[in-house]
């Protein structure tokens, strides 16, 4: 708890590095900035220059919220036919779409930021260039990458000591990842779309066997977009639009509102049945509509409607699974970092930057210091969906981040909180469990250690995963309603998501701040001055 501002992170280093721009004067977007930054180099299986982003900005002064879409598209060179129709490994070089986290960082720092943007990098700098002691979750991860996608990616020894993992305590050096981030600081977005780094990424890439190029990174561009919000309980839930997945916890905590979760215990069986029907129908129709809007029309509007809502809430059966939910019928018309600051004025920042899959494709730019996405893996390779593959266009996201703001009488919105869970598919359902503890009166700290259920993607058989934790006679409950679930334990946790929350009290400007204890982070405040 604090006033003086506040970051949470998975890695304290890189929360130190949000605190050390807090420190200097510099505002929620400063700090974000070089705490995606300082994630960069301490947690780099997850997260990198050579990956994606997307935040949601409170602008406290308006009380508005502003959605960044730092996602990037595929080569236009990319084509369906040149993929074909079996799906692609996940090193695939064609799975790498042009990496967009820089230019987020640097259109964050542009709109929203105080300090110049080498300030913001400084941390970051000095953490690649003098090493860091690996946090023993990260060099588990670490491990695992370098005995799979690092051992055969192209120049990927880079990261890697003489080819194994860094042990957890091991100072790690990244000269190439300094060198990266010093030229972001001096030349901004771009020295990285344009010039030596940009010809790096694509003659990796081609060198790999892809059609990446030089013209598909000079042509990348953010979007600002206008976010999508629902109401539940008396709070906002704020997401990005499509093509992010934020929608499917709109969705799903659309259809329930319309019981009185309040009175349910939040691990009863009554109660998880029916979070875990809520999420099944959500991801039934994001599965369907969702895709990049500038190509193809994602109705929104019609999906997030209370009218839309109540008829999809008949499909749930408060007795018995359903786990072969289809997508409604509308009316004609793997690993990532998440992060959350909040300033001493109530300016806040969530924040999520992802390579998609540990170290992504494993493919490194020579000399650089950063491995590439496999993001690509998002498209469909159906070509009649709306999220099929086409040249320029960006895939499913899972990456998200959330807000949560009350809405005030006059129609503005005060913050209540910034959170996220990050981790693919888990990252929505996450939202859900975390908003609605939230929202039922739990700390930051206490919400984050609630224990969680997890459906898992693409499972035929609709199986659930529940966290140790949950009582024994809930799980025969559930299975007694036709779940098909099972409970993980110890290191199989983290397929429950890694997540932040900060919350503000509107009437002091104290913050409450949790990390999750399935990550190596924690949550720090900056001393008032």
């Amino acid at each position: 708890m604090g006033r003086g501002g506040m970051v949470a992170s998975s890695q304290p280093l890189a929360t130190a590095a949000g605190l050390e721009l807090l420190g200097r004067g510099g505002n929620a977007a400063d700090a974000a900035v070089a705490t995606a930054a300082a994630l960069a180099v301490t947690e780099p299986a997850s997260t990198g220059p050579g990956g994606d982003m997307f935040c949601l900005y409170y602008d406290a002064a308006t009380g508005s919220v502003s959605a960044l879409n730092g996602s990037g598209r595929a080569p236009v060179g990319l084509t369906l036919e040149r993929v074909g129709a079996l799906p692609l490994p996940p090193e695939h070089p064609h799975t790498v779409t042009v990496p967009g986290a820089v230019a987020g960082w640097c259109d964050l720092a542009g709109r929203f930021g105080t300090l110049p943007l080498d300030d913001s990098l400084a941390p970051a700098v000095r953490l690649a260039e003098k090493g860091f002691p690996v946090a023993p979750l990260t060099a588990l991860a670490w491990q695992a990458s370098a005995e799979g996608n690092l051992a055969a990616g192209l120049n990927a020894r880079e990261l890697t000591v003489e080819g194994r993992a860094p042990r957890p305590g091991e100072l790690f050096r990244n000269p190439g990842l300094a060198r990266t981030l010093r030229a972001v600081g001096e030349g901004g977005k771009e020295a990285f779309y344009r010039g030596a780094i940009a010809a790096a990424i694509a003659a990796a890439v081609q060198q790999a066997g892809g059609c990446l190029t030089a013209a598909d990174l000079a042509a990348h561009t953010s979007t600002w977009d206008v976010p999508i919000s629902t109401t539940c309980a008396g709070l906002r839930l704020w997401e990005c639009p499509p093509n992010g997945q934020g929608l499917v916890a709109l969705l799903a905590l659309n259809l329930l509102a319309g019981y009185d979760l309040p009175a349910l215990d939040p691990l009863s069986g009554d109660r998880l049945h029916l979070e875990i029907e809520a999420m099944r129908l959500a991801f039934a129709d994001a599965g369907r509509y969702l895709a990049d809007p500038s190509q193809v029309e994602v109705p929104v509007a019609e999906l997030l409607s209370k009218r839309y809502a109540a008829r999809r809430r008949r499909r749930i059966d408060p007795r018995r699974a359903r786990p072969d939910q289809e997508h409604g019928k509308l009316p004609a018309g793997p690993d990532t970092v998440y992060f959350c600051v909040v300033d001493r004025s109530g300016n806040a920042c969530s924040f999520v930057n992802s390579l998609y899959m540990s170290f992504g494709t494993g493919i490194v730019p020579a000399g650089w210091g950063f491995a590439l996405q496999n993001r690509g893996l998002g498209f469909s390779l159906d070509p009649r969906h709306p999220n099929a593959l086409a040249p320029g266009k960006r895939p499913y996201h899972t990456i998200i981040p959330a807000l949560i703001t009350r809405p005030q009488r006059d129609g503005s919105e005060s913050l209540f909180a910034a959170f996220g869970v990050m981790g693919g598919f888990m990252q929505p359902q996450g939202h859900v469990q975390v908003f609605l503890a939230l929202a039922q009166g739990f700390d930051p700290q206490a919400a984050l250690d609630l224990p969680r259920f997890c459906l898992l993607e693409g499972d035929p058989a609709g199986r659930v995963a529940l966290e140790q934790g949950i009582r024994p006679g809930v799980v025969r409950d559930l299975r007694g309603r036709g779940h098909d679930v099972f409970v993980a334990r110890g290191v199989r946790r983290s397929l429950f998501g890694r997540g932040q929350v900060i919350r503000r009290d509107p009437a002091t400007g104290v913050l409450t701040g949790g990390s999750d204890p399935r990550a190596d982070g924690c949550a720090m405040t900056l001393v008032e001055a």
